[in-house]
């Protein structure tokens, strides 16, 4: 019988904590864009969010924190002007390539 994570003090993973330079982040945003869950993008999103602050990334994407928040929720359909501004303020962006 496995034991919880609580009960062995191991911490939960948290991708924030390895989204330090500009190739991981791409690398994480381009293969969780290619996920057909859509929320893989908006957690993806949100982790970078994360590691960079929630706060600044709001502020330099022109939105509150709550409007981030918001944004990045599981089941969120936030507008592709809304992702792209974030995208704009995580210092990434989208390419369309043929295949």
């Amino acid at each position: 019988m496995m034991k919880k994570n609580s009960q062995l003090n191991i911490a939960p993973f948290d991708a924030s904590d390895y989204l330090d330079n500009e190739e991981t982040i791409a690398e994480y945003l381009s293969v969780a864009l290619n996920n057909p869950d859509p929320d893989a993008f908006l957690d993806a999103v949100r982790d970078v969010a994360k590691a960079q602050g929630i706060s600044t990334v709001a502020q330099n994407a022109g939105l509150g924190r709550e409007s981030l928040y918001k944004a990045l929720k599981p089941g969120a359909k936030p507008r592709f002007e809304t992702i792209r501004r974030l995208l704009t303020a995580l210092d990434v962006k989208i390419e369309i390539v043929a295949s």
